[in-house]
């Protein structure tokens, strides 16, 4: 019976001795709260192998860079409705983590990041008018990110930092998505409108350029031509004529001698 008892005794001994063990892990991208009865310690224990107290609880938090993604919906300056999703990379601040886990504890995302995700959004966007939503969407981005990195800050005392932020696609109502298309065809008519004018233009500048040019070479010709030089070119003509003729009369029946027009 003894001996029975020895191996029942050991083993509730190490059950104790791993419940009650001075030592724990810390694993990566993690630290570690300490508790002891529920008060929490000041240290915060890093990435590792440490010796602790055997009555105090360990809590792991991990510290790495997170992604909390929060539908977020606001209205423009114009009293536009704006809807998009906003992606929030974080992260615990190990310095001051066993604070943080003292006033605000883990379901901080919740309680603090939600609400300053969707406060940050609507006072932002309520600045800009839907149309600068649109093409000024890099300026909006780090207007929210710096108010939300504030705020987060404020409200968490400093433990929790913003890295980086990212909007999907602004989403307005059916009606301006309407409006904002027929505005953009309208201007699209527009600009083929004016490239069609500019066109024709340009090709009426070419005639009138053309006629011109026509214009003037008649006039300079017209100066040139000389009652001696009317008189240069019929013996030109005369000439080549001549140099066609090949000697023989015509012969005509009659008693009048034929005309030779030598200009022919």
């Amino acid at each position: 019976m003894k001996y029975v008892a020895i191996p029942v005794v050991a083993g509730v001994l190490l059950v104790f001795g791993l419940m009650f063990s001075p030592i724990t892990t810390i694993s990566s991208g993690h630290h570690g709260v300490v508790t002891v009865f529920g008060e929490v310690k000041d240290e915060v224990l890093t990435e590792g192998l440490h010796l602790v107290n055997p009555l105090a609880r360990v809590i792991e938090i991990e510290t790495r860079t997170r992604k909390l993604e929060v539908p977020g919906e606001g209205a423009s300056k114009d009293l536009q409705t704006v809807g998009t999703h906003v992606a929030v990379n974080y992260r615990l601040n190990a310095a001051s983590l066993s604070t943080f886990y003292k006033n605000i504890g883990m379901e901080y995302e919740e309680r603090i990041m939600v609400p300053v995700i969707q406060e940050s959004f609507k006072a932002i966007t309520a600045k800009y008018t839907a149309e600068e939503l649109i093409t000024r969407r890099d300026e909006v981005k780090d207007q929210i990110t710096a108010n939300l990195a504030g705020k987060l800050t404020h409200s968490s005392g400093g433990g929790i930092g913003v890295d980086a932020i990212s909007i999907t696609n602004f989403k307005f109502s059916s009606a301006f998505n309407a409006a904002i298309e027929a505005k953009q065809v309208a201007e699209q008519d527009a600009l083929k409108a004016k490239r069609e004018l500019d066109k024709v233009k340009i090709e009426a500048e070419q005639k009138i350029a053309n006629a011109k040019a026509e214009a003037e070479s008649l006039r300079l010709q017209k100066q040139e031509i000389t009652p001696d030089l009317i008189k240069l070119r019929e013996i030109e003509v005369q000439r080549a004529a001549v140099e066609k003729w090949n000697g023989v009369l015509p012969v005509y029946t009659g008693s009048a001698m034929p005309f030779i027009n030598l200009k022919q």
